[in-house]
């Protein structure tokens, strides 16, 4: 084996410029996989981040109505859950849940000198929402902070600039800014403060949403109990919504549904489908190209050295081993053709974020996610299509005698 890797260099750098050519060939092709499969996942992860990163990836509510009687001796039915131990059995169904967050929703009027609005107050767990909706990790919050108290909020950026028009004061520091809230269906009146504006980057939101404590959602419906309206959750796989929602729903009976995000972005989902399905047919396409320019070189080297190895072989080299020479030439072009690769796409993959980027903002046009384990992988099923490439020529050095080389000659 030492024999055949000594034979296979020196045939090798017999030939640099051809040899040079070869490494070249494959380190473009290790090149273009790293650089387009850290082009496909960058664009990938930011529309996933963009689209559901500061959402609720999977969500659980009631499928029933359950009546809830009210401060004022009024009974309503609504699909609540009122089930406290059912968060905790949700955060032990998987590992993959993240972030595990309560809701209490109430659609009703904001009303603010004159100006009624429709708003969905949304009582969160405020400490656990954070890292779901990223109110503050992300800077959100466009005014003000978050609520403390339950008889404090925060409203979309739409309703600010609604009311900016109507040269109604926010800011009056003299005069705190309060709305009166009134639920959907009811005459009483609750008051929140309103203690900063947040911007979600989504207009509908922004327009409808207030934000603040369940406990002042609860006293919006004038009740002590627990009741919320849903489960939120985040997890670190996206792409296993739909089968842990299938799985849930097992676990947690008929009486409770989900939804999530890879049913209701069905589009979403279907554009990062065909993503990865081109970036995997791009890479193939190079694979099979460096394979067939390696076993073309590789075969047209077997002629130009057949006097080399027929003399080899009256001198007592095996079979084996002549075969083993090309195969050895063939992962020698691999390691060196991968490591360059590597560099080259690594190096374009860099220069890429650092040129391509947005005037406005200074951030990268699209932003690339490059893995090692990728570029791992890359390098190696580069160095795997070099060994296979050099099987057909191995097998023709082998079965070449030394009678064929001097009939040939």
């Amino acid at each position: 084996m030492k024999l055949a890797f000594s034979i296979a260099w020196r045939f090798l750098m017999s030939a640099k410029k051809q040899t040079l050519v070869i490494v070249l060939g494959i380190a473009v092709g290790v090149s273009v996989q790293v650089f387009i499969g850290s082009l496909i996942s960058g664009l990938q992860k930011d529309l996933i981040n963009t689209a559901i990163g500061s959402t609720s990836q999977l969500t659980v509510q009631s499928d029933i109505d359950r009546e809830v009687e009210l401060s004022n001796d009024f009974t309503v039915e609504i699909p609540i859950i009122n089930d406290q131990e059912l968060v905790n059995d949700i955060k032990n169904h998987s590992d993959v849940f993240v972030h595990v967050t309560e809701a209490l929703d109430v659609i009703g009027f904001v009303e603010k000198d004159g100006i009624e609005k429709q708003v969905v107050f949304r009582g969160l767990d405020l400490e656990n929402a954070e890292g779901i909706y990223k109110l503050e990790t992300d800077e959100k919050i466009v005014y003000g902070r978050l609520p403390e108290t339950s008889d404090e909020m925060i409203l979309g950026i739409e309703f600010l600039n609604e009311y900016e028009e109507n040269d109604i004061d926010l800011f009056d520091e003299n005069n705190p800014i309060t709305v009166d809230v009134r639920r959907q269906g009811s005459t009483e009146i609750d008051t929140f403060k309103i203690v900063g504006f947040f911007d979600l980057g989504v207009k509908a939101l922004n327009n409808t949403w207030g934000i603040g404590t369940i406990e002042g959602a609860k006293s919006i419906y004038g009740i002590d109990s627990y009741m919320i309206s849903s489960i939120e959750m985040q997890m670190s796989d996206p792409f296993l919504a739909e089968e842990l929602a299938l799985s849930l729903e097992l676990e947690i009976g008929d009486t409770y549904k989900t939804s999530n995000w890879m049913v209701e972005q069905a589009s979403l989902l279907s554009g990062l489908q065909g993503q990865s399905i081109s970036s995997i047919m791009i890479q193939v396409f190079v694979i099979v190209a460096v394979v067939l320019g390696i076993a073309s070189t590789l075969a047209i080297t077997v002629i130009q050295k057949s006097k080399q190895i027929g003399i080899l072989k009256a001198m007592g080299l095996k079979d084996k081993d002549a075969s083993l020479v090309f195969l050895f030439e063939g992962a020698i072009l691999g390691v060196f053709g991968a490591i360059v690769g590597v560099l080259f796409g690594v190096g374009l993959s860099l220069s890429f974020v650092t040129f391509a980027i947005d005037s406005t903002t200074g951030d990268p046009v699209v932003p690339l996610n490059i893995e090692p384990g990728f570029i791992a992988l890359s390098a190696g099923i580069a160095l795997f299509a070099s060994i296979l490439s050099a099987l057909l020529p191995a097998i023709r050095s082998s079965k070449m005698t030394v009678i064929e080389v001097i009939r040939n000659a």
